[in-house]
Parts: structure tokens; C-alpha cells; sequence
């Protein structure tokens, strides 16, 4: 099968969407499949695998980490990969890819299908706070509506993202398929030496979150129970953050409100690697309190590395933290949460227990799996439309 990707984004922009098209592309290869992704070009230098198309793009207005991929390149670039002759198109966002790519899967008579990523509802709202977040709501429910119900096809990563576009109204066939954890995703790290080259004492208490440093992900709530923490039982706490993102200054703002300047540090993107592990391994525990997740795969990573997960259960994390294993679930209240990271902090055999438990339910998330099931969605797909019948030809009286 020849299977096309479109995304608005791709590596070396670093983000789950990212993950997820490099996962699937490269599990279907192994099973005998090409994958071919257009994706924007960034400005960073890099090197693409063969099958890797790159649009030129621009800026993004309000978010300069991503890119728009120029309208009048991609169509003349989708024109010529035409005679390619794709069995499906997979689009995995909804900007310009998306009309891009419905438009190609028309003229070249297969199914279209997209993947839906990311929970918008919750998302716009921080970016553009000039309309109340209740209409934001209504407007991204009636245009996910809108787009979803264009395609043949729905991938969505969890149970929860599923329930949520049912109750938009969301009429098209979907398909609940996980990215999950490709085999070697994550090699052994050594906390240890992440520690000391960040002049960190191997006995104090460490917190990690990895991940886009964005408001939806809700890290000023781990920074507000780093200070709980601070406060009553670990004044020497330390929260660990690896990323970049929109809401670096409001967080740092806020540690120098909170007095958490010692206890707070921004380590910035980690090439995935040695170096992301171990700063995983440097943690006690990994935190994660995001609102907006449609699976969470961070979870997933810290748990295949050994170390214990505390997270609040929302939206696709409620999949991975459903069997409760490997981590302890908290509430999105301080004290509650506090609590969780109090019992992983403070009880070693705790510690060792969730990390072997994580490291033996993350393989149980294998990539493998995922895969074989997109497969036979897209042969679903390739089935129910040729049981359509042909559009009727209209023909004009000759007279």
C-alpha cells in the first residue's frame, strides 16, 4: 500500500503529533508499506529520510515555533505527486494540510482520513483571549463538526477524544487507534551524570515534566504544588522542566512570585536520546497535569524508562492510567497532588515498585499493535468505497 501523509507539522518541531507520524510511518515500512509526508520546511538545518517532502512555509503569527506551509507551493506540489498514485491520503491537522489533502484523496479517487491530535476546545482560548472562552467553545466544536464530517475516515488516540467529537455530533466512521511505543523508543539514560552536570545533589528530591511548555499543558499547577511541597514537607524540592513553549516567562514569573527561584529549572528542548533519558532517570517522579491530552505519551516514555508517574487522569491519559500501573493518579488539587508526590518522594521500595511495574505495562503499549490496526482502518476504507456506487454522469441534450 502507498500511503501519503499531510501535516501542518513535523521534525524538527518537536511535539506529539511529531511522534506520532514518525511512529506509524516508520512501523509500516517495517511492514512492507511506503510512506510518503509533506510537511512545512523549517528554518533550522536538517536531514529528511527519503519520502520526506518539505513545503516552503512561514511564520505563524502568535506562535513562532510553528510553520504554515505556503498554499500555492503545496498545490503545485500535490499536483505533481498525483501521478504517485496513492491508495489513501492520512492528513494529521487541521489547517492547510487538511483542505490540501481532501482536495488530492478527491481527484485521486481513494479515502481521506485524518487523525485528530490535539483537543482544540481547551486550546485556542490561551492564544487568542479576545473572544470568551465559552464561544471559542462553541465556534471549535462546530467547525471540528464541520471538517470531521468531510472525510471517510477519524483516527482518534483514545476512548475519551472519541466520546468527545460523539458529542460534538461528529457523524463519520472513527477508529480509536493509540500511537503507542515503538520498540527501541528510548534507550538507557544515566540519571546520575544528568544530575551532576546540572549540579544537582544525587540525594535531593526531583520532579520532571517533558513536554511543550504551553498553557494548556497546565504546568503552572505542578509549579504551585512544587511550592506546596516547599512549604510543608521538602523545602529542597526541585521541578525539572524540559521543553519550550509559549509559557516559559509566565511560569518563571511566577516561580519568582511563588519564591521558587532555587526550585525551579528550565532545561530547555533534550535531543531525543541518551540526554531526554536521562533526564527522565534524574526524576523521583515524573508529573503531568495537562487538561488537553488526547493520549499522553510522555507517560508512556517516563514509565519505559523506570520512573514512577504522578498525573492527574484527564482526556486520553485516563487510557494509560486506567490499569493504575506504574503511577499513582492524583486530583487536579494541590493538596491531593501534593499527597501523591509525598508518598513516590518519601517511600523508596514505592519508588522501585511503580518503576518496575511502568517499565513492563509501557512494552504492553507496544507500536506494533497501533500500526496493524491503522492498516486495516485504511483497507475499511478502501472496501467501503468501492462498494459506493459511481457518481451519476449528466449528460447535456445534443441536439
Amino acid at each position: 500500500m502507498k500511503i501519503l501523509m499531510l501535516s501542518d507539522v513535523y521534525f524538527p518541531r518537536v511535539n506529539g503529533v511529531s511522534t506520532s507520524m514518525q511512529t506509524f510511518r516508520r512501523e509500516l515500512q517495517q511492514l512492507g508499506h511506503e510512506v510518503w509526508v509533506v510537511a512545512p520546511a523549517y528554518p533550522q538545518p536538517g536531514f529528511d529520510e527519503e519520502g520526506i517532502e518539505r513545503i516552503a512555509s512561514y511564520r505563524v503569527l502568535l506562535d513562532p515555533e510553528d510553520r504554515m506551509m505556503r498554499p500555492r507551493l503545496l498545490r503545485q506540489r500535490l499536483t505533481t505527486l498525483q501521478t504517485q498514485k496513492f491508495d489513501v491520503v492520512h492528513i494529521q491537522t487541521p489547517f492547510v494540510a487538511h483542505y490540501a489533502g481532501l482536495q488530492l484523496a478527491r481527484r485521486l479517487g481513494v479515502p481521506c482520513l485524518e487523525t485528530y491530535h490535539t483537543f482544540f476546545e481547551e486550546y485556542l482560548f490561551h492564544y487568542l483571549p479576545i473572544l470568551p472562552r465559552s464561544l471559542w467553545r462553541a465556534l471549535t466544536r462546530r467547525f471540528s463538526r464541520h471538517q470531521c464530517d468531510q472525510l471517510d475516515g477519524l483516527v482518534v488516540p483514545s476512548q475519551a477524544m472519541r466520546d468527545v467529537l460523539v458529542q460534538y455530533g461528529v457523524r463519520t466512521r472513527m477508529e480509536v487507534i493509540p500511537t503507542g511505543m515503538p520498540a527501541d523508543a528510548f534507550e538507557e539514560g544515566d540519571g546520575l551524570a544528568f544530575r551532576a552536570r546540572y549540579n544537582i545533589a544525587p540525594d535531593r528530591p526531583v520532579l520532571v515534566f517533558v513536554g511543550r511548555v504551553a498553557f494548556e499543558k497546565n504546568i503552572e499547577f505542578l509549579v504551585r504544588v512544587t511550592h506546596e511541597l516547599k512549604q510543608t514537607t521538602h523545602p529542597d524540592i526541585l521541578l525539572l522542566i524540559a521543553g519550550e513553549g509559549p509559557a516559559k516567562a509566565r511560569l518563571q514569573r511566577l516561580g519568582q512570585t511563588l519564591g521558587l527561584e532555587a526550585n525551579l529549572g528550565f532545561v530547555g528542548y533534550l535531543a531525543r536520546g541518551p540526554e531526554l533519558s536521562s533526564c527522565y532517570q534524574a526524576a523521583d517522579a515524573f508529573v503531568f497535569a495537562s487538561r488537553t491530552e488526547t493520549q499522553g505519551l510522555v507517560l508512556l516514555e517516563a514509565m519505559s524508562l523506570g520512573v514512577p508517574v504522578v498525573s492527574t487522569a484527564v482526556m486520553g491519559t485516563a487510557d494509560i492510567l486506567a490499569a493504575e500501573r506504574g503511577a499513582l493518579v492524583a486530583k487536579e488539587e494541590i493538596g491531593h497532588f501534593a499527597a501523591q508526590l509525598r508518598r513516590v518522594l518519601d517511600d523508596a521500595e514505592l519508588r522501585q515498585r511503580l518503576g518496575e511495574e511502568g517499565r513492563v505495562y509501557a512494552k504492553e503499549w507496544s507500536a506494533q499493535g497501533p500500526a496493524h490496526a491503522l492498516l486495516e482502518f485504511y483497507q475499511v476504507l478502501q472496501s467501503a468505497q468501492s462498494e459506493q456506487p459511481p457518481p451519476v454522469q449528466h449528460q447535456q441534450n445534443q441536439r
